[in-house]
């Protein structure tokens, strides 16, 4: 399942990468070699990936060892707009809309765990309607579909 349609993934991944440089310029924040690698690696796949897979890679290129490492690098995109967090999977994708304001919703294949960031309108006003009366405040909204992606629609198919 291709993440981001059929168009050119290296042009969206260095796309994606001159945003987050351009922001963190802009913005005075440090995009380091670690937290820059972090967004390159969750570019480079079509699949969430967990924090201990990101420590794996980082590891092996000689970028840290710990945790931490992965966690604070990946706490840095999720802050900044550049990744999201897919609770189903405890894996982090990245953003494909970075710097746009936006409700991510996700569609998840059951059989590979691919992902697939997609637009919807803001769920937030169907839900402030429904929660009025409770007087409940929404802090943050998750949107995560499960179901099978159309490459493992295929292999049933075949």
């Amino acid at each position: 399942m291709n993440m981001v349609g059929s168009n050119d993934h290296e042009g969206c991944k260095r796309l994606a990468l001159a945003t987050a440089e351009a922001f963190c310029l802009e913005n005075k924040l440090h995009l380091t070699k670690t937290r820059r690698r972090v967004l390159e690696l969750l570019l480079e796949q079509h699949k969430a990936l967990g924090a201990y897979a990101i420590l794996k890679k980082l590891t092996e290129e000689g970028l840290g060892s710990q945790p931490v490492t992965a966690y604070r690098a990946l706490n840095f995109l999720l802050k900044h707009g550049f990744a999201h967090k897919v609770e189903k999977l405890n894996a982090f994708v990245a953003c494909i809309h970075p710097q746009e304001a936006h409700t991510p919703a996700f569609m998840i294949c059951s059989n590979c765990s691919s992902v697939a960031e997609v637009q919807i309108p803001s769920p937030q006003g169907v839900l402030h309607k429904a929660n009025q009366s409770t007087g409940f405040r929404i802090e943050r909204t998750i949107v995560e579909a499960v179901g099978v992606c159309p490459s493992c629609v295929e292999e049933e198919i075949a």
